[in-house]
């Protein structure tokens, strides 16, 4: 449920008429802070808000531009640059030594596990395979996008398999790597 939890903006935006994309990045932003809000209240730390602080700038970004100018030639790529900016948040998480995936499974992990060399290790694979996954997506949005299919049923398809493939992935993952070490690394 977390994941689902983090990615409810972006799902949002998705699947709002892409007609309307100006209130439906409105939508993205609204329920970004209103998942910070709900998240921080419940005692997350900001460490497992990445995505979601990323959201909701993108998203006020998106919204503004829109707003302003809805015809924009952006318009049509905006499927792919919203999975772009995925891979740009989880790609610096990477890089920072902080994978996004990390903050998340501190929530339902002892703290006695956080610096285990396992652990970080698992959430490093996870947030890697997250990326990739993005990364793909953008791609694959763009090449619709530029076709004139960049708001199709196909691009609605790539854009949940974006999601889900990771997702299962995550799951996988951490059962494997639960199952060989013995050990609890809840994800």
């Amino acid at each position: 449920m977390t994941y689902v939890l983090t990615f409810l903006p972006w799902i949002v935006y998705a699947v709002l008429p892409s007609a309307h994309w100006q209130w439906a990045a409105l939508a993205g932003l609204a329920v970004a802070v209103g998942v910070i809000v709900k998240q921080r209240a419940a005692g997350c730390r900001p460490d497992a808000l990445i995505i979601e602080s990323g959201s909701a700038l993108f998203f006020a970004a998106l919204a503004a531009l829109a707003f302003t100018d809805p015809d924009s030639a952006l318009h049509p790529y905006s499927a792919a640059l919203s999975s772009g900016v995925l891979t740009l948040i989880a790609g610096a998480s990477l890089a920072l030594g902080r994978p996004f995936t990390l903050g998340i499974a501190k929530q339902s992990t002892p703290p006695e596990i956080w610096a285990q060399p396992v652990f970080v290790r698992t959430n490093t694979v996870i947030t890697a395979v997250w990326t990739l996954a993005f990364a793909a997506t953008a791609a694959v949005l763009a090449v619709l996008a530029h076709a004139g299919q960049g708001h199709s049923t196909a691009a609605t398809l790539v854009q949940i398999a974006g999601f889900v493939v990771p997702m299962v992935f995550t799951r996988r993952y951490v059962a494997d790597v639960q199952a060989r070490a013995g050990q609890n690394v809840p994800q």
